[in-house]
């Protein structure tokens, strides 16, 4: 029988990146969450677009420069929000992947917040009404 890890390793979609000198941060970030949110990305979608409507789809109503700001408000400072995303990463996380993650899990989730920001905003067009 395979394992949990073996199942979610196996899902998940492979990013070829470039290895020259990198750090284990930004190693975790590109083999195991690159591929997570890119894995994750019809659901985080879904997520977002659950929210505009929660908070009355005013969204729709902003130029542009206003909705990527709105983006980056919700995802850097509605905490609620954010603790949501995380455990949309986090629970497609190894149990190896989890330790790393708890032992640098400020650094990590910075970077898994930017990374979740930067890819609703280049998806912007999916949320028009």
């Amino acid at each position: 029988m395979n394992s949990r890890k073996e199942h979610l390793l196996s899902i998940r979609p492979i990013i070829n990146y470039k290895v020259e000198a990198i750090s284990e941060i930004e190693k975790f970030q590109n083999t195991t969450l690159r591929p997570i949110l890119k894995f994750q990305n019809e659901l985080l979608i879904a997520i977002f677009k659950a929210y505009i409507k929660r908070y009355k789809n005013a969204f729709y109503e902003l130029p542009i420069e206003g909705k990527m700001n709105y983006i980056d408000n919700a995802v850097q400072k509605d905490a609620k929000f954010r603790n949501s995303l995380k455990g949309l990463v986090t629970g497609m996380f190894t149990l190896d992947e989890y330790q790393y993650y708890s032992e640098n899990s400020s650094e990590i989730s910075k970077r898994m917040m930017q990374m979740i920001s930067e890819r609703l905003k280049d998806q912007l067009q999916l949320f028009e009404n």
